[in-house]
Parts: C-alpha cells; sequence; structure tokens
C-alpha cells in the first residue's frame, strides 16, 4: 500500500508542475503556417503574454494591458488554472502528510483521512486544468474552422497538450489515493470481522464456561459410603 500511494504521489506531483508550466507558457494558441502570408514570422499567445517571433530566433512579448478587455474565456481559463495549481499544491502537502511510510499526521485514521483529502484535491485540481485546456482548444478550433472567420486563425499550442498531461496525471493519481484508503479501510473491518466474530469466538466461549460449572446431565452420581448411610439415618435426623 505504501508503494501504490508513493506512486500516486509521484504522479500528482508530476501533474501539478505540468499544471504550473502550462499556467506560465506563452504557447496556448500559435499562428497558422497555412493561412499566414509572411511564414517566416509567427504569433504565439498565452494567458498572460503575447509574443511576436521570426525565423531567426528573435522573440519580443508583451504582457496583457488590462484585464477589462481580455475576453471572458481567457479569463475563464486564468482562474481555472490558478485553482488547478492551488489544489494541487494543498494536496501535495496533505498526501505527504497523508502517506503510510511518513512519520507526520498522527494516528491512522488522520493519516487516512488526509490521504482521502490529498486524492480528492488532486482530482478537483486534474479537472479544473482539463476544463481550462479543453475551452482554450474548443475555441481555437471554432475559429479556425468557422469559415465566416475572417482574422487570423490560430491553432493548438505546446500549453495545451502539457496542460492535458498534467491534468490526467492529477485525476490519476487522486483517484489512486482515494481507492488505496477505501481499500484498506475495507481490509481493516474484514480482519476485525474475522478476529472477532463468527464460528472461533462461540467455539472458544462455550469450551471454557464461567466458573467450571458443568450442566446437570453430565455430571457424575453422587457416592455415598456406609458411614455417610448411617449418619443419614440416625435418630439426630428426625428432630
Amino acid at each position: 500500500m505504501s508503494g501504490i500511494q508513493i506512486l500516486a504521489f509521484l504522479g500528482g506531483l508530476v501533474g501539478l508542475g505540468a499544471t504550473f508550466c502550462a499556467t506560465l507558457s506563452n504557447e496556448w494558441r500559435t499562428t497558422s503556417r497555412a493561412s499566414s502570408v509572411i511564414t517566416a514570422t509567427w504569433v504565439l499567445q498565452g494567458l498572460w503574454n503575447n509574443c511576436a517571433g521570426n525565423a531567426i530566433g528573435a522573440l519580443h512579448c508583451r504582457p496583457h494591458h488590462t484585464i477589462f478587455k481580455l475576453e471572458g474565456y481567457i479569463q475563464a481559463c486564468r482562474g481555472l488554472m490558478i485553482a488547478a495549481v492551488c489544489l494541487g499544491f494543498f494536496g501535495a502537502v496533505f498526501a505527504l502528510v497523508g502517506m503510510k511510510c511518513t512519520k507526520i499526521g498522527g494516528s491512522d485514521q488522520s493519516k487516512a483521512r488526509m490521504a482521502c483529502f490529498a486524492g480528492v484535491n488532486f482530482i478537483f485540481s486534474g479537472l479544473c486544468s482539463l476544463s481550462a485546456c479543453s475551452l482554450y482548444a474548443h475555441r481555437i478550433t471554432s475559429e479556425f474552422f468557422d469559415p465566416m472567420f475572417v482574422a487570423q486563425k490560430y491553432e493548438l499550442g505546446v500549453a495545451l497538450f502539457i496542460g492535458w498531461a498534467g491534468s490526467i496525471l492529477c485525476v490519476l493519481g487522486g483517484g489512486i489515493f482515494c481507492f488505496s484508503v477505501v481499500d484498506s479501510s475495507t481490509r481493516s473491518s474484514s480482519r476485525t470481522g474475522y478476529s472477532y466474530g463468527g464460528p472461533a469466538s462461540t467455539s472458544h466461549v462455550s469450551s471454557h464456561p464461567r466458573g467450571n460449572a458443568q450442566p446437570m446431565s453430565q455430571r457424575p452420581p453422587p457416592k455415598y459410603s456406609s458411614s455417610s448411610r448411617a449418619q443419614h439415618f440416625d435418630k439426630n435426623a428426625y428432630v
């Protein structure tokens, strides 16, 4: 179980790093070479900057001047990616405390709760990142295949694929954490039922009755000696 939790922690940590890199990347979308007149120059756009590069290797970036002029889907993607990074960070902290191989976190019950909470955080982090990347990609593809759209068309950038990969790793890591906690609790409950219930305990109680008493049918008949019979039938017995 500790090995499974370590594997889930590494998956969630790598997914968190990929989500963080995708959030800061400037390659969420790039200009389409097929629709561009000057193929030696291209434009890169991210959630925070707009960049322009050429074949020489020069790259010039400028940030978005104000958030009020940004389109709604970009602001929504910003919020979702920030939420994904925050949830993944707290999930990593709780996972580090709740894993069985660590010496912090208190009792086994509290560590199991921590591990389950970490798994839920990783799952929500992956879902937020997946929603942001899918929303951005849907906007790009809808504009690219729209024949009435006459502005500059863009293609999917590298950051979207990194974000998708990170979200999948976070969801898998969180799911493994949750299932490991459920599996361990199920095993502990089954062991408890076997130790303290069932026919074994019944036979144990019946074989050691209280006071070592025997039932009436199994008691041997009393033995009377001649002296006891004489004493029983003497004259003092009738007074």
